[in-house]
Parts: C-alpha cells; sequence; structure tokens
C-alpha cells in the first residue's frame, strides 16, 4: 500500500482498533510497492518467481540467484516492523513514519557492510534492481546535460527488464509507486537514453574471451566520446550465470582516462560480494546496486543504490525527471538533496518490511567470520562441482575465475563460487546423450518444485528407490545459447547467505547436511529427467 504525503488532521485520526483492522497485514505488505513481478499469480499464493509471501519450511531452497521464500526470522522481524509502523502512525503522518524507518534501515545496511565510516555516501533505495537502472541513467543524464549512451552486458546475463528501465521505458504494466503504466512505452518527463548491449557469450554459449569484451567495450567508449556523449557503463558482478563483465582492470581504466565523461555503474543486485569487494568498488568512485532479495535470500523488490561523495555531489545537485515520481519517493532519498524536489513524498510500507526482513538474513550472515564463510564456501563449491563433472546427465555451463583481488589486493570469501549453473542430458537415441532444450529445462524447473516424484508409483522404483525426494527450488532456468538450432538453459543451483549460516554457524554436521541436501536436490533432477518423455507437461 502506497501513502501519501496527505495531513490527517487529529480530528479525524482514526483509533487504535480501526487503524489496526484497516492496516494491511504483514503478508499484504510483502506483495505491494512494486510491479506486476512481486503480486500474487492468479489463483495461486505465489509470485512471478514462485515464491509465497510468508515461510514454507517444506521447501528446500537453491533459488537464491533468482528469488527465495522468505525465512520464519525474517517473516518475524517484518511483522515486529508492522506492528511498530502501525502504532507510530495513530500520532505521526505516515511519511514522517516511513523516513524515519527508512533512516534507520540505512543505518543498519552502512554499519553491517563496514561502510558508516565513508563521508557523505548516499543511498538511495529502490524496489528493485530494474528501478535502480532507471534511477541511475537518469540521474547521470540529468548531471551531465550530455547525451547518454549506456552500455551494458546482454539481457541474457543480466534481467529482462534492464534495457527498457535504462532507454526509459515502463518494464511492466504497473509501478513501484502503484501507477497503471503500459510496458513498452517510453516514461514521460524524462530523457532519452542510447542503449548498446555487450555479449558475454557466443552464440553457442561458450564464453567470448575476456580481451575481446574489454577491447570492444573500450572501442564504445571512446566513439562515444568522440561524438561528444557521457557514458554509463555498467559493470555487472555477478551475472546470472555467475560472470564479471566488463572485467575490473577495462572499467578501472575507461574511468581514469575520462572522469568526467564516464560513470561505471556496478550491478551487484546478486549481493555475492563482500564488505571489502564493496568499500573498494566506492572507493573507486563507482555507483554500486544492490537487493536484499538474491543472496541475501530477503522477500524480492528490496534494492539500494550506494553513491560514493564525489559522484553525489554532482549527481544530486540537480533536479532530476519528474517521469522518476511514478517509481521513486522522496522519502527514499537522501534528505533535502535537489535530485528528488521533483519527486512526491509518498510512504511504501512494502519496501521498508522487505528490507527489514533482509537485514535479518545479513545480521545472522555477518556474525560469521570470512574464513567460516569461505571454507565453508569452498567446501559446498568442491562438492557441487564434482557431482557436476562425474554425473553424464549434467554439464556445468562455463564461467571465468571471479577475480576480484584486483581492486584491493586482497583474496576473499566472494572469489569463490556460489552459482553453478548447468545444462542437461538424456540418454537419446543410439545410446548417444541428447541435451535438454529450453522447454524441457523449464519443464524440469517447474516439478522439481511441485515434487512430483511418488516412490509408490512403480516406474520410480524402477529408477532409484533409495533417493529421497523433496519438494525444491532452483534458479529459474537462464538461457545460455542454442544447440543444434534449438535455444538451450541451464538451471542454478545456488549458495546462498542463509544456506551458508545454516552450514558454517554451528559445526561439520551441519556443513555435511547442507551439502548433502543439496546433492539429494540434483539426484532428484536426475529423475525428473528419466521420466521427461511423455510425462511431464509444464503449466
Amino acid at each position: 500500500m502506497i501513502y501519501s504525503a496527505l495531513p490527517i488532521t487529529n480530528g479525524n485520526k482514526p483509533p487504535l482498533k480501526a487503524l489496526h483492522l484497516k492496516f494491511p497485514s504483514t503478508i499484504e505488505l510483502l506483495c505491494q510497492g512494486g510491479d506486476d513481478r512481486i503480486s500474487l499469480s492468479e489463483n495461486t499464493t505465489v509470485n512471478k518467481y514462485g515464491c509465497t509471501p510468508y515461510p514454507n519450511p517444506s521447501l528446500i531452497s537453491f533459488s537464491s540467484s533468482t528469488a527465495s521464500i522468505v525465512s520464519e526470522a525474517a517473516f518475524s522481524a517484518a511483522e515486529d516492523l508492522r506492528d511498530t509502523i502501525m502504532l507510530a502512525l495513530e500520532d505521526e503522518l505516515p511519511v514522517t513514519v516511513y523516513t524515519h524507518e527508512l533512516n534507520r534501515i540505512k543505518h543498519e545496511l552502512l554499519c553491517l557492510c563496514a561502510l558508516d565510516d565513508m563521508a557523505n555516501l548516499e543511498v538511495i533505495f529502490g524496489a528493485s534492481g530494474t528501478d535502480l537502472h532507471l534511477i541511475a541513467a537518469q540521474l547521470t543524464t540529468a548531471s551531465k546535460n550530455l547525451p547518454l549512451l549506456a552500455i551494458m552486458p546482454d539481457v541474457n546475463e543480466t534481467g529482462s527488464g534492464v534495457s527498457a528501465a535504462l532507454t526509459s521505458c515502463h518494464f511492466g504494466n504497473f509501478s513501484a509507486l502503484g501507477q497503471n503504466v503500459t510496458k513498452g512505452l517510453p516514461v514521460k518527463y524524462t530523457n532519452a537514453v542510447e542503449v548498446v548491449s555487450v555479449s558475454m557469450r557466443f552464440a553457442d554459449g561458450n564464453l567470448r574471451p575476456e580481451a575481446v569484451i574489454d577491447a570492444e567495450i573500450e572501442a564504445l567508449v571512446e566513439n562515444a566520446v568522440k561524438l561528444g556523449q557521457s557514458v554509463l557503463l555498467i559493470l555487472v558482478d555477478t551475472s546470472k550465470t555467475g560472470l564479471i563483465s566488463p572485467s575490473l582492470a577495462c572499467a578501472i581504466k575507461l574511468k581514469k582516462c575520462y572522469p568526467s565523461l564516464v560513470n561505471i555503474l556496478v550491478d551487484a543486485c546478486q549481493f555475492r560480494i563482500s564488505s571489502a569487494t564493496l568499500r573498494a568498488y566506492l572507493e573507486f568512485d563507482f555507483m554500486v546496486m544492490i537487493t536484499g532479495s538474491k543472496f541475501l535470500t530477503g522477500p524480492v523488490f528490496c534494492g539500494a543504490l550506494l553513491v560514493p561523495q564525489l559522484v553525489a555531489n554532482e549527481m544530486l545537485s540537480q533536479p532530476t525527471p519528474l517521469g522518476l515520481s511514478k517509481y521513486s519517493s522522496r522519502a527514499e532519498w537522501p534528505e533535502n538533496c535537489m535530485a528528488s524536489k521533483s519527486l512526491n513524498n509518498v510512504a511504501n510500507f512494502g519496501l521498508l518490511l522487505r528490507w527489514q526482513s533482509a537485514l535479518e538474513e545479513l545480521k545472522q550472515f555477518k556474525s560469521l567470520s570470512d574464513i567460516q564463510i569461505g571454507n565453508f564456501t569452498q567446501r559446498f563449491a568442491n562438492a557441487i562441482q564434482n557431482r557436476l563433472k562425474s554425473d553424464e546427465k549434467f554439464s556445468q555451463v562455463s564461467v571465468r575465475p571471479l577475480r576480484r583481488h584486483l581492486l584491493n589486493n586482497e583474496c576473499n570469501w566472494d572469489e569463490l563460487p556460489t552459482i553453478f549453473t548447468f545444462k542437461m542430458f538424456r540418454e537419446g537415441k543410439n545410446g548417444l546423450k541428447q541435451q535438454l532444450n529450453h522447454q524441457e529445462t523449464l519443464q524440469i524447473h517447474q516439478w522439481l518444485q511441485m515434487n512430483p516424484i511418488n516412490k509408490n508409483r512403480p516406474d520410480i522404483k524402477t529408477i532409484d528407490a533409495n533417493v529421497e525426494t523433496m519438494q525444491c527450488q532452483l534458479g529459474q532456468p537462464v538461457f545460455i545459447g542454442r544447440h543444434e538450432g534449438q535455444p538451450i538453459s541451464g538451471l542454478r543451483l545456488c549458495l546462498s547467505a542463509r544456506l551458508i549460516v545454516d552450514g558454517a554457524a554451528n559445526n561439520e554436521k551441519y556443513g555435511n547436511d547442507v551439502i548433502q541436501t543439496a546433492l539429494s536436490a540434483l539426484d532428484n533432477v536426475g529423475l525428473l529427467i528419466k521420466m521427461l518423455p511423455g510425462q511431464l507437461i509444464a503449466k
């Protein structure tokens, strides 16, 4: 529910009991204040990502590259905040309560990320990473007063709505602040932005050489500068399949060569980075986008744009285009900044509760040492990679090492992989392996989380009666290329902050349990592959 800043007179304040009856529940609030991706699908209790807005302990989640179901602890934190807000609304305007709680969230977020000592670091909250791309592009073009070229990694490795957001087009059918819009049409009263994407893979899914990608991006930047354009270069860390692109060396070089014309926007919406890496990006004067809904496993749709001091001094001193008022509230921006003057002063309590849930997960994660995190992450990665390599039904999609130490000469846990993307195969004609296409991969993904495997069925017993079946969610299929003319997708088994806490915070037994559960999820995928011919129908 979006609350305006219209004043409430003392004479018509509702009594507490009436307010309690009218104020949305925690479940309702967690589904509000975003676009149509956050709404519950028709006649179901799940959103577009297959997640309920309440805990479901029976669902095993390795899906954090896409979205996760809220944990019991995180949901409880959201409920507590909801009650606090409801009581505060007895005496304060909605936007006053919203602003106060957002400032608290900001302070806690920066403290947990060890950034609270960075002078004049600014934070802009947003409903999603897609919304933040729109905001960052409009901030850049408004401050430069030059035509803007945005250079992004290809959409297959980022997000389906990113290109539209950068070009200032609507990417859903209603906006984060609840206004009906038309997907694909331009956002009125915003500045035009030219967008070009750079592929990270060849058509067959193999990786393009990093040096080739960097050279292509450098040529695009040099040409834009010659044409009198400014540039917003988006560095993704990490992509849907676990890549960093362009290279850190390329981004740092371009920022140093063209400090006044090139801005770097780090898409760290997966938030699979250490505090040291996050700080290093900001010290290079890169803007950084994060969300609490991927690696942290908070509810979907809670994002933040971190803007370092030098960039903030330039970008926040000019009014932003009026069209952003459909997507962003003045309370979500730094206090008294010129950039937010054109925005409406409204409260989005759904965004607030989702960030509260994400912070609960972040607190638990930050209670671990980097050594604990690194040790368990390495054990998990070794087990999953060995399984994918040894099982003929799977083939891990190629990725590059995560060389983040170039930022600060440190080796951190975030140089270890936490997203494991794999293609699937079944036995074809003449005993040859046949690669599953996109539709078949989608079928596996959908049925896995519905747990259609029933051991009482005679055909299952002939496959493997010893496999423990489970209801499990993996990351949504991601397009990785074509094989024999057909689109091929990979499933993603992901390690999240919540799983690391479960595996590393207690003792080795818990860690083994988490790893064994992940291996059992792959066992279940293998069962479903064998069931494919004529038995699975996507819904």
